[in-house]
C-alpha cells in the first residue's frame, strides 16, 4: 500500500483514533500528565507523555483496559476549528499543545510541528470528555474499532521535538488492526522479527560490534566473521561490476571546503555534516558522499561522447551525522561505506543506461537471495522546487518508468516526492518476514552537472552537458548487513557463511583424520573447521546449530574406515555418511551456485 492509499485507509483512520483513546487514558490515569503528539505510523500508533513518575508494565496493561472500555462505549469523533486564541485557553494547562499551537499560528508546520506547504487551520477533534488538537481523519464513531483487535507494545524515551536538549518524554507504542486475527498474525510476526533481530545474532554469531563506549556511539566495529563475510559480498561485486565495464576508483575521506560549497552541500546538508577540520588554515570536512570527487575524477581530462558511458563505482566509507536517539545496531549508524556508482552518460543513451542500472541491481540482490521487489519512482516536485529544464524532468521520469516495465517489477508513483535535483527510483525488497527494506537507488542529478561545469565533446565538436545517474546499489554495507541477517536468521547461504563445514570427532582418535579432511576441503575451496573441544557429540552438533554452521561432518570409526564423514544440515536433517569427494562435489557446487 502506498503512502496515500495508507493516510486516506480505514485502517490509518482507525490507529489514529486510537492514539487519542490512549492519551485520554493516559490522563484518566495520570492527571497532572502532559501531552505532546501522538501521530498513526506504519503498524500502529504511538504518543509521548510528560508524567510525573516513569511508565511501569503493569501500567500498560491497566491502560490497555481503560482504553477498551472507552472504546466500547462507542463515542462519536466531533471535529471544529477554533482561532488561534480560542485553542490556547482550550489548552492553557498543556505547554507542548501551546508550543504546536504558535506554530501553527505562524504558519509552515501542521499540529506535529512538522513542516507543511499547507495553509495554517487550527482544528481539534472531540470523542467523550477528551479533545485533542489534530486535523484528523479519525473514524466516526469508536465503534467503527474492535477493541480485541489492538495491543499497547512497549514504552520509550523520546526528546520533545526530536531535540535532546529539550525535554525527555515517554513514548507509549501500540499496534491495531481491523480484525483480531491480524493483530495475532501481526504479534506473531513481531515474535519472528525479535528472534532475528541482528544486534542479538550480531553478538551470539561474533559478527560485529557497535556498543564500545571507548568508541562512540554509530561506529561499527566489524569482528573476524562479520569481516570474512564483508569481504566476500565485496570481492562478489567487485568482480560484477568489473565484468559489466565499471571503473573501479577510490578517493579521500576528507575535502576541502571549496568543493562542498561548489557541490551545495554546505548549502543544503551541513546539518547531516560533522564539523570542519582546520588543516593549516583551511577548512576540510569528512566527506558525507562519494559524488564531488567522481565527478573530479571526470573533469581531470578532456572527455568524448567516445568516452560515454563512463561509470565509476567506490565502496566509499561516508559519514554523517544522526542523533543518538535513532542510532540502530547496523541499521542506523554514523560511519557507513556505501557501494556508490556514478554513471555519466550523453541524453540520447540515457534510457537504455538506465535499463542497464536497474537490471545490474535486480542481478547483484537476487545473487544475495532476495527475489520479491517493489519500485517507487519519485517524480518532480511542484513549482520551483526542482532544478532544471521541465523536458529534461519529462525524459528522466519516462525512461524510469520504462526501465520499470521492461524489467516487469512491480511499482507505485510518489507525485513530487523527487529530490530538487532529480527524479528516482527506490527499490525496495520484501524478507522473509514480508518487511520492506529501500537498498537500491537509482537517481538523476540535474544540479551537479551544472554546478561544477560538466562537459563531453559531441560529434558536432561542441561541448555538450552529460546527464548524472547516482547509484547506491546494496545502500551501505552496514544496513545491508543487518538486513541480511534479519532475512536469514543468522543463517546464511553457504557461500557467506564464515565457517560453511564442521568436523566432529566423535572419540579423539578419530581427530587426525578429521584434520585431513579438514585440510583436503580446505585446500579445494571450503571454510573448514574441527572441532576438539571435550564435550559429548551432541553437545557439539547443537553447538554448531547455533552457530549456524551450514554442514556439521560427524566421524566415527565406521566413517573413517571407509574414507568418510556422516553429513548434518544445521536444519537438523541427517543426510547420512557420504564418500569425501561426494561432499566436496556437492558444497562447492552449493557454494558455487550461491544457493
Amino acid at each position: 500500500m502506498s503512502k496515500a492509499d495508507y493516510q486516506s485507509s480505514q485502517l490509518y483512520k482507525i490507529r489514529h483514533s486510537l492514539s487519542h483513546v490512549m492519551a485520554q487514558a493516559v490522563l484518566e490515569m495520570f492527571p497532572t500528565g502532559k501531552i505532546a503528539i501522538g501521530p498513526p505510523i506504519e503498524d500502529g500508533f504511538y504518543y509521548d507523555f510528560d508524567l510525573p513518575r516513569p511508565l511501569t508494565p503493569d501500567d500498560l496493561t491497566n491502560l490497555e483496559k481503560r482504553m477498551r472500555n472507552i472504546v466500547k462505549q462507542k463515542h462519536t469523533f466531533h471535529r471544529r476549528e477554533l482561532s488561534a486564541a480560542e485553542a490556547k485557553e482550550l489548552f492553557a494547562d498543556q505547554p507542548y499543545k501551546i508550543e504546536l499551537i504558535e506554530g501553527l499560528e505562524a504558519g509552515g508546520v501542521d499540529e506535529y510541528g512538522e513542516p507543511t506547504d499547507e495553509p495554517p487551520v487550527i482544528s481539534t477533534y472531540k470523542h467523550d470528555t477528551f479533545e485533542d488538537l489534530c486535523k484528523g481523519p479519525h473514524v466516526d464513531h469508536l465503534g467503527q474499532i474492535n477493541p480485541n483487535a489492538f495491543k499497547l507494545l512497549k514504552t520509550a524515551g523520546a526528546y520533545w521535538r526530536g531535540d535532546e536538549k529539550r525535554q525527555q518524554l515517554q513514548r507509549i507504542y501500540g499496534t491495531a488492526w481491523e480484525n483480531p486475527e491480524n493483530l495475532q498474525t501481526y504479534l506473531h510476526r513481531l515474535a519472528e522479527a525479535e528472534k532475528r533481530d541482528h544486534r542479538r545474532l550480531g553478538k551470539e554469531l561474533d559478527l560485529f560490534s557497535t556498543e564500545a563506549d571507548m568508541l562512540g556511539g554509530g561506529l561499527v566495529l566489524w569482528h573476524p566473521k562479520g569481516g570474512l563475510m564483508r569481504h566476500l559480498a565485496e570481492e562478489f561485486c567487485r568482480r560484477e561490476h568489473l565484468a559489466k565495464g565499471y571503473d573501479l576508483v577510490y578517493s579521500p575521506h576528507i575535502g576541502k571546503s571549496t568543493l562542498w560549497e561548489t557541490s551545495g552541500h554546505l548549502d543544503f546538508y551541513q546539518d547531516s555534516m560533522y564539523a570542519p577540520l582546520d588543516i593549516e588554515g583551511q577548512a576540510y570536512y569528512l566527506k558525507p558522499m562519494n559524488c564531488p570527487f567522481h565527478i573530479l575524477m571526470y573533469k581531470d581530462r578532456l572527455r568524448s561522447y567516445r568516452d560515454l558511458p563512463i561509470r565509476m563505482a567506490e565502496w566509499g566509507t561516508v559519514y554523517r551525522f544522526e542523533r543518538s536517539g535513532v542510532l540502530h545496531g547496523l541499521l542506523r549508524v554514523r560511519g557507513f561505506t556505501q557501494d556508490d556508482a556514478h554513471h555519466f552518460v550523453q541524453p540520447d543513451k540515457m534510457p537504455e543506461e538506465i535499463d542497464f542500472v536497474l537490471n545490474f541491481c535486480l542481478h547483484i540482490l537476487r545473487s544475495f537471495g532476495f527475489a520479491d521487489f517493489q519500485a517507487y519512482l519519485s517524480t518532480r516536485p511542484e513549482g520551483d522546487k526542482a532544478v532544471g529544464d521541465p523536458a529534461q524532468w519529462h525524459d528522466a521520469e519516462k525512461a524510469l518508468e520504462a526501465a520499470l516495465q521492461r524489467a516487469e517489477i512491480p511499482y507505485d508513483i510518489d507525485p513530487g516526492g523527487g529530490a530538487f535535483y532529480g527524479p528516482k527510483i527506490d527499490l525496495k525488497i520484501n524478507d522473509a518476514l514480508g518487511r520492506e527494506w529501500q537498498l537500491s537507488t537509482i537517481q538523476f542529478d540535474f544540479n551537479l552537472p551544472e554546478r561544477f561545469d560538466m562537459t563531453y565533446i559531441g560529434e558536432d565538436g561542441q561541448p555538450h552537458r552529460p546527464y548524472m545517474v547516482h547509484r547506491a546499489l546494496l545502500g551501505s554495507m552496514e544496513r545491508f548487513f543487518g538486513v541480511l541477517i534479519e532475512h536469514y536468521a543468522g543463517a546464511f547461504p553457504v557461500w557467506l557463511s564464515p565457517v560453511q563445514a564442521v568436523l566432529i570427532p566423535i572419540a579423539d582418535r578419530h581427530g587426525s583424520y578429521c584434520e585431513r579432511v579438514a585440510e583436503r576441503l580446505t585446500a579445494a575451496g571450503l571454510r573448514v573447521e574441527v572441532d576438539t573441544g571435550s564435550e559429548r557429540m551432541g553437545n557439539k552438533i547443537r553447538l554448531a546449530q547455533q552457530q549456524k554452521i551450514p554442514y556439521m561432518l560427524v566421524v566415527g570409526d565406521k566413517e573413517q574406515a571407509a574414507n568418510q564423514v556422516s553429513v548434518r544440515l544445521r536444519s537438523g536433517e541427517d543426510l547420512g555418511p557420504q564418500d569425501i569427494a561426494a561432499f566436496e562435489k556437492m558444497a562447492l557446487e552449493t557454494v558455487k551456485n550461491k544457493t
